[in-house]
């Protein structure tokens, strides 16, 4: 066998490898996925709110997940927006961004990156929003603008606290500036919750990154971080090469900027997210009778929890 003939021989095996490798649309179809042990079945990991039993990590949740594992399945309304021009910009790169749109309309559901909803946290009245990943990276533009103010207009209509669960890789710049616009005009609308007293909590899931770390993820009135999500600006390797230094192991995550930077409250595991949220709501409102009681008022969990709602 000469040389030529191994050649084509290891061409073909490497033919072979790229087919057999599982696709994108494999692995989201697959009934397993990955984590600290090797495989794990999907439905186990569900069991556990998608929480890996042997390392705690904190896999990715879709929002409308996410909304029925806090508030239960049916008992949470979405809220419609409305709906920008999609393309001004006729934009294109390696595909359409019509094409990328449409695509991530096809993957999670959503007209946009943003699902807002209306629900009830121990029979308090609130307004929530959540930020999917999965449609084009989190990133925000002008639908998902739209949709956090319409969103902040139901709170103030309602009188009730207005809860962002972000997970952004920031700002779309397939739509320029007009994507840039969007971190003030949230903003504002925050800037009106506040104007009408009405709480504002936000809760830092995997990954919060970019403009929306630069805006309205970092002006809340109490900001939780799930256990181990990502909080940043920059990515790691940008500051890295800016500062000229190796950068801690857990630079850049909730539990980083909770303890170096003060941005994040408190840590909670995702199971603990919503009693915490109906306890904070009881404090900062003023209703129901979690902190009404002598017990309540003296328990440590509860004083933590009314320092930091104050």
């Amino acid at each position: 066998m000469n040389w030529i003939t191994k050649i084509i021989k290891a061409g073909e095996k490497i033919k072979t490898a790229i087919k057999e490798r599982a696709s994108k649309e494999d692995i989201a179809n697959s009934d397993w996925t990955s984590c600290c042990k090797g495989p794990i079945l999907k439905k186990d990991l569900e069991q556990n709110l998608f929480v890996c039993p042997d390392c705690n990590k904190h896999h990715y949740i879709s929002p409308t997940q996410r909304f029925d594992i806090m508030f239960g399945k049916g008992n949470w309304n979405k809220i419609e927006s409305g709906h920008p021009p999609p393309d001004p910009y006729e934009w294109k790169d390696t595909k359409k961004y019509t094409d990328r749109l449409r695509d991530a309309k096809k993957i999670t559901g959503q007209d946009n990156a943003i699902l807002s909803c209306e629900t009830k946290i121990n029979d308090i009245d609130v307004v929530v929003s959540a930020v999917n990943f999965k449609f084009i990276g989190g990133s925000i533009s002008m639908a998902e603008g739209e949709n956090v103010l319409t969103a902040v207009d139901k709170a103030i209509e309602k009188k009730c606290a207005y809860i962002f669960i972000s997970a952004s890789g920031g700002m779309r710049m397939m739509t320029n500036i007009l994507s840039l616009m969007q971190m003030t005009r949230m903003t504002v609308g925050i800037n009106e919750l506040r104007k009408n007293n009405l709480p504002y909590i936000v809760i830092a899931t995997s990954p919060t990154t970019g403009g929306l770390t630069a805006s309205i993820a970092s002006i809340s009135d109490v900001c939780i971080g799930e256990t181990g999500a990502t909080w940043a600006f920059a990515g790691r390797r940008i500051v890295e090469n800016t500062e000229k230094s190796q950068l801690p192991e857990n630079f850049q995550t909730v539990e980083w900027a909770k303890e170096k930077s003060g941005q994040i409250d408190m840590i909670l595991d995702r199971k603990d997210i919503h009693p915490t949220l109906g306890t904070l709501l009881s404090i900062l409102l003023k209703k129901n009778s979690v902190i009404t009681s002598e017990q309540n008022e003296t328990a440590e969990d509860s004083q933590s929890l009314t320092k930091v709602a104050s």
